[in-house]
């Protein structure tokens, strides 16, 4: 079963969610998006697990706008298809940032394997707005750039949370022993 991190709805069972998830099915089951299970992104959450939270919140807050809930759905689930660890490619001088460089790749590697609307291509393209310098061209792209910053934060918490819950019972088992 899988859902947005902070959201209470399963993704494929919830009433709330069957419009996202028809829009995101085939993505879903496809071999190369599943591969992203194999890559750490932020912290702990897979790269993933990353695109379906931008994906999901991507698609709610494109359709309470009144936006192209569609295209946001599937370019949040894209947004990052590059099938590396970025902190394991060696640098040579003169490259850019991971940061610079992987919406051109995620949006090669989407347009190889899946039909691509122009949303979509500028939402997978422009998500690292302001570091791809080229202003996103489409409402949807600026709500992707806003909604990848957020679930970032979101994973990050998570992870944070993790941590201190660890360290607060190891500082517990610590003090019950002496």
């Amino acid at each position: 079963m899988s859902k947005a991190l902070g959201s209470k709805y399963s993704i494929e069972t919830s009433s709330e969610s069957k419009e996202y998830f028809e829009f995101v099915k085939d993505l879903l089951d496809d071999e190369v998006v599943s591969q992203m299970k194999n890559f750490t992104h932020h912290y702990s959450t897979t790269r993933y697990q990353h695109c379906i939270n931008v994906s999901y919140y991507n698609y709610l807050v494109c359709r309470k706008l009144g936006l192209n809930s569609r295209s946001a759905a599937r370019a949040g689930m894209l947004h990052d298809l590059f099938l590396y660890d970025w902190r394991e490619v060696p640098k040579k001088r003169g490259d850019l940032p991971h940061g610079m460089k992987h919406p051109k790749v995620a949006l090669e590697n989407a347009e190889q394997y899946f039909e691509l609307g122009k949303r979509e291509k500028d939402m997978i393209e422009r998500h690292m707005w302001p570091l791809t310098v080229k202003f996103p061209k489409y409402a949807e792209s600026y709500v992707i750039v806003v909604i990848d910053k957020y679930t970032a934060m979101l994973e990050l918490g998570t992870h944070c949370g993790r941590k201190l819950r660890s360290f607060t019972k190891n500082i517990s088992r610590k003090h019950n022993t002496i």
